[in-house]
């Protein structure tokens, strides 16, 4: 279910699904509000945990992961990247690959560990500056380390088990075939 927001953009009807339509203009139209928003509107609704889909005006077309795409490579462009090259580099060798599925399930796995650790340390740090926010961290090195260490080892151990499945799987895939390992 969406997150209530007490933005104006908010969804009229507890659980709807908000649609916005993207017209050949590059014009982004909000059915809920009956206004035309931007794309800085629309990562509001993602940081408000908004519920809602972009699709083609014309076709119908779904395409709110390339808004969201669109919206990350605006960020990174920004000044404050996240991702360094070094990154993305690996993550387009991904692409076309045997583990590209299970790439995926991987990395959002990690995030959402993340945001679990992040929602852990509670909700003090909304309104914190970043620079603030870096130094409360590099004091609680020892505790971040912890924590940090315990993600790292459920991330070795879930891609542990990426690669026994996958493994398992071509070797089910071979003897099907007839081929022994």
């Amino acid at each position: 279910m969406p997150a209530k927001s007490t933005s104006p953009h908010s969804a009229t009807r507890e659980g709807a699904r908000r649609v916005i339509k993207k017209y050949p203009n590059r014009r982004l139209y909000d059915t809920t509000t009956s206004a035309y928003i931007t794309l800085s509107e629309i990562k509001n609704l993602v940081m408000e945990s908004q519920d809602f889909v972009v699709t083609d005006a014309k076709t119908g077309e779904d395409l709110t992961r390339s808004m969201l795409l669109q919206i990350i490579l605006e960020a990174e462009a920004a000044g404050a990247p996240m991702f360094s090259e070094a990154v993305l580099a690996n993550i387009i060798r991904f692409y076309g690959h045997a583990m590209q599925g299970f790439m995926g399930k991987y990395l959002e796995s990690n995030v959402q560990s993340f945001m679990d650790m992040q929602s852990q340390l509670g909700d003090s740090q909304k309104g914190v500056s970043p620079e603030i926010w870096t130094q409360f961290m590099n004091a609680q090195s020892p505790m971040m380390q912890n924590m940090l260490g315990a993600y790292v080892q459920q991330s070795q151990s879930m891609l542990g088990q990426m690669q026994e499945q996958m493994q398992k799987q071509t070797e089910q895939m071979l003897g099907a075939l007839g081929i022994k390992k």
